[in-house]
């Protein structure tokens, strides 16, 4: 299956982001299609991500799926599997989180800190050390820290990136506070349709459910290794409205010789619901 690309690589793309300038997500989008292409559409929530491209109001969205030390973000394989739109990329980004507030404040002199839930998971282990600090969940990590900009209170801090405290005028109190250095995301590239092409690298995210049979997972997972597929991730996630009924995203490579429509083939007799969510080149993980 093919589709027509929306743009031209001296284009500058609009990407919708969650976040706003200065977050995680907008590095992202520069490191994988280059700074001077992105101009970036911001949203509040990954629906709203997911809206925006469906729209037409960008040209490509992008979403984190899901991070070394928070895990799977769940509610994104819901948004992604009810979506008109398709995975043509993944970008993992190493991620830093920092402790900032207006500059002259003493980390002392805070009593709350804002940032994104997953940003707060993150860094929990540092404030154990700090019990008189409140944290609090926000819709995002930039703007967490714009707000400390412009509310001007000196008890109130953010986490966030290092340009998120320069964008803002803030001075970091605490860098790197994450709890595992070893602190990654995996971000996923969406563009309209679900028209998939073949060619545009090996691998694959699928989505599928089984009958609520014993062993009939099990079967779908012993045909894909027969074919020489490299699992890479399995996560399943309830079916709404069919209680106790399971659906499972994969992720995995195709080896070997084996081409994605001679898979599809062997697994479709004993999968329901089976769709291919994209095929796309592997992602360069940060070293």
């Amino acid at each position: 299956m093919t589709t027509s690309t929306i743009s031209t690589d001296t284009d500058q793309l609009r990407v919708s982001i969650q976040g706003y300038a200065g977050a995680f997500h907008e590095a992202a989008a520069r490191a994988h299609f280059g700074a001077s292409r992105v101009y970036t559409v911001p949203a509040h929530t990954f629906a709203e991500v997911v809206e925006q491209v469906e729209g037409g109001e960008s040209d490509v969205g992008l979403m984190a799926i899901e991070n070394t030390l928070a895990g799977s973000l769940m509610a994104n394989y819901d948004l992604l599997q009810r979506s008109n739109l398709r995975i043509t990329a993944e970008v993992y980004l190493r991620i830093r989180q920092n402790l900032m507030a207006l500059p002259g404040t003493r980390l002392e002199d805070l009593r709350q800190v804002y940032s994104h839930p997953v940003a707060l998971v993150q860094c929990r282990e540092f404030f154990r050390d700090y019990p008189h600090i409140e944290l609090i969940e926000a819709v995002d990590t930039a703007l967490s820290a714009r707000e400390v900009q412009e509310k001007k209170d000196p008890s109130r801090g953010a986490i966030a990136s290092t340009v998120a405290a320069d964008l803002y005028g803030l001075e970091i109190l605490a860098p790197g506070i994450e709890t595992n250095k070893l602190n990654h995301t995996r971000f996923l590239v969406l563009r309209r349709g679900r028209r998939y092409d073949e060619d545009l690298g090996s691998k694959v995210s699928l989505s599928f459910a089984t009958s609520h049979e014993p062993g009939s997972l099990y079967q779908v997972l012993m045909v894909l290794a027969a074919y020489k597929v490299n699992l890479t991730k399995i996560q399943s996630a309830p079916i709404i409205g069919r209680p106790w009924q399971y659906r499972f995203h994969v992720d995995f490579l195709l080896e070997g010789h084996i081409g994605l429509a001679q898979a599809l083939e062997a697994i479709r007799p004993i999968c329901s619901e089976l769709r291919v969510l994209g095929v796309y080149a592997k992602g360069q993980k940060p070293v």
